[in-house]
Protein backbone atom coordinates (compact mmCIF):
# COMPACT_ATOMS: atom_id res chain seq x y z
CA UNK A 1 0.00 0.00 0.00
CA UNK A 2 1.42 3.40 -1.00
CA UNK A 3 1.71 6.33 1.40
CA UNK A 4 -1.00 8.21 -0.47
CA UNK A 5 -3.56 5.58 0.45
CA UNK A 6 -3.42 6.18 4.22
CA UNK A 7 -3.70 9.13 6.59
CA UNK A 8 -0.17 9.73 7.85
CA UNK A 9 -1.61 11.43 10.95
CA UNK A 10 -2.38 7.89 12.08
CA UNK A 11 1.36 7.40 12.64
CA UNK A 12 1.27 10.13 15.29
CA UNK A 13 -1.70 8.44 16.94
CA UNK A 14 0.02 5.06 16.66
CA UNK A 15 3.15 6.32 18.41
CA UNK A 16 1.11 7.86 21.25
CA UNK A 17 -0.98 4.71 21.69
CA UNK A 18 2.02 2.39 21.73
CA UNK A 19 4.08 4.59 24.06
CA UNK A 20 1.24 5.35 26.50
CA UNK A 21 -0.41 1.91 26.22
CA UNK A 22 -3.62 3.67 27.15
CA UNK A 23 -6.28 5.22 24.89
CA UNK A 24 -7.21 7.97 27.37
CA UNK A 25 -3.62 8.97 28.08
CA UNK A 26 -2.80 8.99 24.35
CA UNK A 27 -5.78 11.27 23.74
CA UNK A 28 -4.67 13.69 26.47
CA UNK A 29 -1.16 13.74 25.03
CA UNK A 30 -2.48 14.64 21.57
CA UNK A 31 -5.27 16.92 22.87
CA UNK A 32 -7.79 14.55 21.30
CA UNK A 33 -11.02 13.13 22.75
CA UNK A 34 -11.10 9.54 23.95
CA UNK A 35 -13.68 8.65 21.31
CA UNK A 36 -11.52 10.08 18.51
CA UNK A 37 -8.52 8.18 19.86
CA UNK A 38 -10.56 4.98 20.00
CA UNK A 39 -11.55 5.57 16.36
CA UNK A 40 -7.88 5.93 15.39
CA UNK A 41 -7.05 2.70 17.22
CA UNK A 42 -9.86 0.91 15.37
CA UNK A 43 -8.53 2.12 11.99
CA UNK A 44 -5.02 1.06 12.92
CA UNK A 45 -6.23 -2.37 14.00
CA UNK A 46 -7.95 -2.83 10.65
CA UNK A 47 -4.88 -1.66 8.75
CA UNK A 48 -2.47 -4.00 10.55
CA UNK A 49 -5.02 -6.77 11.11
CA UNK A 50 -3.77 -6.91 14.70
CA UNK A 51 -5.16 -5.81 18.07
CA UNK A 52 -1.97 -3.78 18.83
CA UNK A 53 -3.19 -3.19 22.43
CA UNK A 54 -4.70 -6.02 24.43
CA UNK A 55 -6.26 -5.71 27.87
CA UNK A 56 -4.58 -7.65 30.67
CA UNK A 57 -6.45 -7.08 33.90
CA UNK A 58 -6.93 -3.32 34.23
CA UNK A 59 -3.97 -2.45 32.00
CA UNK A 60 -3.13 -2.75 28.31
CA UNK A 61 -0.12 -4.53 26.86
CA UNK A 62 1.44 -4.38 23.40
CA UNK A 63 1.02 -7.31 21.07
CA UNK A 64 4.23 -8.79 19.59
CA UNK A 65 3.57 -6.87 16.36
CA UNK A 66 3.08 -3.62 18.29
CA UNK A 67 6.40 -4.16 20.07
CA UNK A 68 8.12 -4.46 16.69
CA UNK A 69 6.25 -1.45 15.33
CA UNK A 70 7.11 0.96 18.15
CA UNK A 71 10.82 1.62 17.41
CA UNK A 72 10.10 1.81 13.67
CA UNK A 73 7.31 4.36 14.15
CA UNK A 74 9.43 6.39 16.59
CA UNK A 75 12.33 6.52 14.13
CA UNK A 76 10.03 7.36 11.20
CA UNK A 77 8.37 10.27 13.00
CA UNK A 78 11.74 11.50 14.20
CA UNK A 79 12.98 11.63 10.61
CA UNK A 80 9.77 13.28 9.41
CA UNK A 81 9.99 15.99 12.08
CA UNK A 82 13.65 16.47 11.24
CA UNK A 83 12.85 16.90 7.54
CA UNK A 84 10.02 19.38 8.18
CA UNK A 85 12.09 21.47 10.60
CA UNK A 86 15.21 21.78 8.46
CA UNK A 87 16.00 25.34 7.46
CA UNK A 88 19.15 27.30 6.78
CA UNK A 89 18.84 28.74 10.30
CA UNK A 90 17.96 27.17 13.64
CA UNK A 91 15.99 29.07 16.27
CA UNK A 92 16.06 26.97 19.46
CA UNK A 93 13.43 29.13 21.18
CA UNK A 94 10.86 28.24 18.49
CA UNK A 95 12.06 24.81 17.41
CA UNK A 96 10.23 21.55 18.06
CA UNK A 97 13.22 19.49 16.98
CA UNK A 98 13.59 16.00 18.41
CA UNK A 99 17.11 14.76 19.08
CA UNK A 100 18.21 11.19 19.76
CA UNK A 101 21.18 10.76 22.13
CA UNK A 102 22.85 7.55 23.31
CA UNK A 103 24.67 7.57 26.64
CA UNK A 104 25.68 5.30 29.49
CA UNK A 105 23.73 5.13 32.73
CA UNK A 106 26.62 7.02 34.36
CA UNK A 107 26.27 9.96 31.97
CA UNK A 108 22.49 9.90 32.38
CA UNK A 109 22.98 10.18 36.14
CA UNK A 110 25.40 13.11 36.22
CA UNK A 111 24.82 14.95 32.92
CA UNK A 112 21.19 14.80 31.82
CA UNK A 113 19.76 16.90 34.65
CA UNK A 114 21.87 20.03 33.94
CA UNK A 115 21.40 19.48 30.19
CA UNK A 116 17.61 19.45 30.53
CA UNK A 117 17.68 22.61 32.65
CA UNK A 118 19.49 24.49 29.89
CA UNK A 119 17.18 23.12 27.20
CA UNK A 120 14.09 24.06 29.22
CA UNK A 121 15.32 27.66 29.39
CA UNK A 122 16.57 28.06 25.82
CA UNK A 123 14.52 25.60 23.77
CA UNK A 124 11.34 24.56 25.61
CA UNK A 125 9.90 22.89 22.49
CA UNK A 126 12.94 20.70 21.87
CA UNK A 127 12.71 17.05 22.87
CA UNK A 128 15.63 14.81 23.82
CA UNK A 129 15.20 11.05 23.48
CA UNK A 130 17.87 9.39 25.64
CA UNK A 131 18.80 5.79 24.81
CA UNK A 132 21.05 3.40 26.78
CA UNK A 133 24.14 1.82 25.29
CA UNK A 134 23.46 -1.71 24.06
CA UNK A 135 25.76 -4.50 22.92
CA UNK A 136 27.52 -3.79 19.66
CA UNK A 137 26.96 -0.02 19.61
CA UNK A 138 30.57 0.79 20.44
CA UNK A 139 32.07 -1.39 17.75
CA UNK A 140 30.44 -0.06 14.55
CA UNK A 141 29.34 3.24 13.02
CA UNK A 142 25.79 2.04 12.39
CA UNK A 143 24.38 3.72 15.48
CA UNK A 144 26.15 6.98 14.70
CA UNK A 145 23.95 7.13 11.62
CA UNK A 146 20.79 6.39 13.60
CA UNK A 147 21.33 8.84 16.47
CA UNK A 148 22.33 12.49 16.70
CA UNK A 149 24.95 12.00 19.39
CA UNK A 150 26.59 9.22 21.35
CA UNK A 151 28.16 10.29 24.65
CA UNK A 152 30.57 7.51 25.61
CA UNK A 153 34.10 7.16 26.99
CA UNK A 154 36.99 7.98 24.70
CA UNK A 155 39.03 4.99 23.68
CA UNK A 156 36.40 2.90 21.90
CA UNK A 157 37.67 3.92 18.45
CA UNK A 158 34.25 4.88 17.16
CA UNK A 159 34.37 6.41 13.68
CA UNK A 160 33.01 9.88 13.02
CA UNK A 161 33.89 13.08 14.87
CA UNK A 162 34.48 13.26 18.62
CA UNK A 163 34.99 15.92 21.23
CA UNK A 164 35.63 15.54 24.97
CA UNK A 165 32.90 17.05 27.14
CA UNK A 166 33.51 15.80 30.70
CA UNK A 167 36.34 14.44 32.84
CA UNK A 168 36.16 12.22 35.90
CA UNK A 169 38.30 9.73 37.76
CA UNK A 170 37.73 6.28 39.15
CA UNK A 171 37.37 5.53 42.86
CA UNK A 172 36.68 2.40 44.89
CA UNK A 173 33.38 1.80 46.65
CA UNK A 174 32.90 -0.75 49.42
CA UNK A 175 30.63 -1.31 52.38
CA UNK A 176 31.59 1.19 55.14
CA UNK A 177 32.18 -1.68 57.58
CA UNK A 178 34.35 -3.71 55.22
CA UNK A 179 37.10 -5.39 57.31
CA UNK A 180 39.78 -4.57 54.72
CA UNK A 181 39.27 -0.82 55.08
CA UNK A 182 42.22 0.62 57.03
CA UNK A 183 42.14 4.38 57.64
CA UNK A 184 39.67 4.70 54.80
CA UNK A 185 41.94 3.02 52.26
CA UNK A 186 42.46 -0.22 50.38
CA UNK A 187 45.75 -1.72 49.20
CA UNK A 188 46.67 -3.32 45.88
CA UNK A 189 46.69 -6.66 47.69
CA UNK A 190 43.13 -5.98 48.79
CA UNK A 191 42.04 -5.34 45.20
CA UNK A 192 43.72 -8.52 44.05
CA UNK A 193 42.07 -10.68 46.73
CA UNK A 194 38.61 -9.11 47.10
CA UNK A 195 35.64 -10.16 44.95
CA UNK A 196 34.67 -7.47 42.45
CA UNK A 197 31.40 -6.07 41.14
CA UNK A 198 32.14 -4.73 37.66
CA UNK A 199 30.49 -2.85 34.85
CA UNK A 200 30.83 -4.25 31.33
CA UNK A 201 30.15 -1.79 28.49
CA UNK A 202 31.04 -3.12 25.07
CA UNK A 203 33.96 -5.43 24.44
CA UNK A 204 36.80 -3.02 25.22
CA UNK A 205 38.58 -2.85 28.55
CA UNK A 206 37.74 0.03 30.84
CA UNK A 207 40.57 2.39 31.92
CA UNK A 208 40.67 0.69 35.31
CA UNK A 209 40.82 -2.75 33.67
CA UNK A 210 43.88 -1.62 31.73
CA UNK A 211 45.47 -0.13 34.87
CA UNK A 212 44.94 -3.32 36.87
CA UNK A 213 46.30 -5.37 33.98
CA UNK A 214 49.42 -3.19 33.98
CA UNK A 215 49.81 -3.87 37.71
CA UNK A 216 49.46 -7.60 37.14
CA UNK A 217 46.08 -7.81 38.87
CA UNK A 218 43.28 -9.90 37.38
CA UNK A 219 40.07 -8.86 39.20
CA UNK A 220 38.04 -11.72 40.62
CA UNK A 221 34.70 -10.59 39.22
CA UNK A 222 31.83 -12.11 41.15
CA UNK A 223 29.02 -10.10 39.53
CA UNK A 224 28.87 -7.89 36.44
CA UNK A 225 26.25 -5.37 35.31
CA UNK A 226 25.68 -3.46 32.04
CA UNK A 227 26.21 -0.13 33.81
CA UNK A 228 27.63 1.62 36.87
CA UNK A 229 24.49 2.88 38.61
CA UNK A 230 23.55 -0.34 40.38
CA UNK A 231 27.06 -1.07 41.70
CA UNK A 232 26.78 1.06 44.90
CA UNK A 233 23.78 -1.04 45.94
CA UNK A 234 25.58 -4.31 45.17
CA UNK A 235 28.56 -3.59 47.42
CA UNK A 236 26.38 -2.57 50.37
CA UNK A 237 26.46 -5.25 53.04
CA UNK A 238 28.84 -7.49 51.06
CA UNK A 239 32.56 -8.18 50.71
CA UNK A 240 32.52 -6.77 47.16
CA UNK A 241 34.52 -3.86 45.83
CA UNK A 242 33.70 -1.86 42.70
CA UNK A 243 35.60 0.73 40.68
CA UNK A 244 33.28 3.51 39.53
CA UNK A 245 33.49 7.16 38.36
CA UNK A 246 33.72 9.52 41.30
CA UNK A 247 30.89 11.84 40.21
CA UNK A 248 28.49 8.89 40.23
CA UNK A 249 29.85 7.53 43.51
CA UNK A 250 29.33 10.87 45.25
CA UNK A 251 25.75 11.02 43.98
CA UNK A 252 24.91 7.68 45.58
CA UNK A 253 27.06 8.10 48.69
CA UNK A 254 24.25 9.72 50.65
CA UNK A 255 21.61 7.03 50.27
CA UNK A 256 23.43 3.84 49.24
CA UNK A 257 25.40 2.14 51.97
CA UNK A 258 28.84 2.53 50.48
CA UNK A 259 32.12 4.20 51.33
CA UNK A 260 33.99 6.08 48.60
CA UNK A 261 37.75 5.58 48.88
CA UNK A 262 40.67 6.44 46.58
CA UNK A 263 42.22 3.79 44.38
CA UNK A 264 45.57 2.38 45.62
CA UNK A 265 47.23 3.51 42.37
CA UNK A 266 47.55 6.84 40.53
CA UNK A 267 44.31 8.44 39.35
CA UNK A 268 42.77 6.75 36.33
CA UNK A 269 40.95 9.31 34.20
CA UNK A 270 37.61 8.82 32.54
CA UNK A 271 37.04 11.13 29.57
CA UNK A 272 33.48 11.21 28.24
CA UNK A 273 33.11 12.48 24.69
CA UNK A 274 30.29 13.18 22.28
CA UNK A 275 30.53 11.38 18.94
CA UNK A 276 28.55 12.20 15.82
CA UNK A 277 28.43 11.17 12.19
CA UNK A 278 30.14 13.34 9.60
CA UNK A 279 26.90 13.92 7.71
CA UNK A 280 25.46 15.87 10.67
CA UNK A 281 28.47 18.10 11.16
CA UNK A 282 27.18 21.19 9.33
CA UNK A 283 23.50 20.97 10.26
CA UNK A 284 22.50 24.15 12.21
CA UNK A 285 20.30 22.26 14.67
CA UNK A 286 23.02 19.73 15.35
CA UNK A 287 25.57 22.51 15.84
CA UNK A 288 23.28 23.99 18.48
CA UNK A 289 22.96 20.61 20.21
CA UNK A 290 26.72 20.13 20.28
CA UNK A 291 27.29 23.64 21.60
CA UNK A 292 24.70 23.06 24.33
CA UNK A 293 26.32 19.78 25.39
CA UNK A 294 29.71 21.49 25.30
CA UNK A 295 28.50 24.33 27.55
CA UNK A 296 26.86 21.96 30.01
CA UNK A 297 30.07 19.97 30.29
CA UNK A 298 32.05 23.15 30.93
CA UNK A 299 29.54 24.28 33.58
CA UNK A 300 30.00 21.21 35.77
CA UNK A 301 32.22 21.34 38.82
CA UNK A 302 35.91 21.60 38.14
CA UNK A 303 37.29 18.28 36.87
CA UNK A 304 38.44 16.13 39.77
CA UNK A 305 41.67 15.35 37.89
CA UNK A 306 43.92 18.35 37.87
CA UNK A 307 45.61 18.74 34.51
CA UNK A 308 43.81 15.77 32.99
CA UNK A 309 43.85 17.38 29.56
CA UNK A 310 47.63 17.59 29.58
CA UNK A 311 48.38 14.10 30.86
CA UNK A 312 45.52 12.15 29.30
CA UNK A 313 44.58 14.09 26.20
CA UNK A 314 45.31 13.72 22.52
CA UNK A 315 48.41 11.56 22.99
CA UNK A 316 46.49 8.99 25.04
CA UNK A 317 43.37 9.22 22.91
CA UNK A 318 44.47 9.97 19.31
CA UNK A 319 40.91 9.76 17.98
CA UNK A 320 39.94 12.91 19.91
CA UNK A 321 39.10 15.59 17.33
CA UNK A 322 38.28 19.09 18.42
CA UNK A 323 35.34 20.44 16.43
CA UNK A 324 33.63 23.81 16.26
Amino acid sequence: MGLGAIDLNLLVALEALLEEQNVTHAGVRLSTSQSAMSGSLARLRRHFNDELLIRVGREYELTPLAERLLPVVQASLHKAEEALSLTRHFDPSRSRQRFSVVMSDYVMTVFVEPLLRVIAQEAPGVRIDVHPIVDGQLETETHLRCHDLMVVPLGYQLPGVSEAVMHDRFVCIVDPDHPRLVDGRLSLTDLAQMPHAASAIGKSLTPTDRQLETLGIVPRVQVSTPGFSVLPFLVAGTELVALVPERLARRYEGFARCAVVPTPFPDVPLVEAMYWHHNRHSDPAHRWLRETVRRVGASLDEPVIAGADASHGEHAFPELTAAP
